[in-house]
């Protein structure tokens, strides 16, 4: 479970990266870093809902707060 939550996390991340190269280098002329933070906000409610699912399944065990 924890590798899947980091493989998004990094995905997460390398669009978000790619949305940054590609605000600089495109200044605007083209779709692509829109593209990119549209996937970046995606991958975002996917691995939010994974997570509430994988809670409701018992795969995951909520510890809360003390």
């Amino acid at each position: 479970m924890r590798v899947l939550v980091v493989v998004a996390f990094i995905g997460i991340l390398v669009s978000l990266g790619s949305a940054l190269v590609y605000l600089m280098k495109d200044k605007g002329t083209t779709n692509r870093t829109v593209n990119a933070l549209t996937v970046r906000i995606g991958l975002s409610v996917a691995l939010f809902l994974f997570v509430l699912l994988a809670n409701q399944l018992g795969w995951i065990q909520s510890t809360g707060i003390r």
